[in-house]
């Protein structure tokens, strides 16, 4: 684990980032793992309230992290290398706000030094997903939550 008083993110570029700062960078939101609706006509990007069939909504972790690719085509991948899709991230993301020069929030567990405090911000999707084996894919539309900006 990277240590929380480095602040690494501060004197580096997200280039430069060892995979293990990279991966600690993830805030544990769990809103990458919702389901997104492209609008053919715009290209504008809606989030919805559907989950990925491996997050586990009560503690917003994928069940099988390291399988996660090959089980879900679509899985957003964020990588550590040549990542060039941080606009379809939501603006709190970590990985978004550090390309764009902005500052974590005080409730990122690296600032924090507590993982609960992304889901005590209101910030995460814990008990709000709905799981996508709930929903028919035909009516995922009915359930947007946001568009990304």
């Amino acid at each position: 684990m990277t240590p929380q008083n480095d602040r690494f993110w501060e004197t580096k570029d997200l280039s430069e980032l060892t995979s293990e700062e990279w991966e600690s960078l993830c805030d544990g939101c769990a809103i990458c793992c919702l389901h997104k609706i492209e609008e053919e006509k715009t290209g504008d990007i809606y989030y919805t309230y559907v989950s990925c069939l491996l997050l586990d909504n009560s503690t917003c972790r994928c069940k099988s992290y390291e399988n996660r690719f090959s089980q879900v085509k679509d899985c957003l991948k964020i990588k550590l290398k040549g990542f060039n899709r941080m606009h379809l991230l939501p603006e709190s993301c970590a990985y978004r706000r550090l390309s764009e020069s902005k500052n974590l929030e005080w409730w990122h567990p690296l600032i924090s030094n507590d993982p609960n405090t992304v889901h005590e911000a209101n910030i995460s999707i814990r008990d709000k997903a709905i799981p996508e084996e709930n929903v028919h894919p035909d009516e995922i539309i009915n359930f947007v939550f946001f568009k990304v900006e």
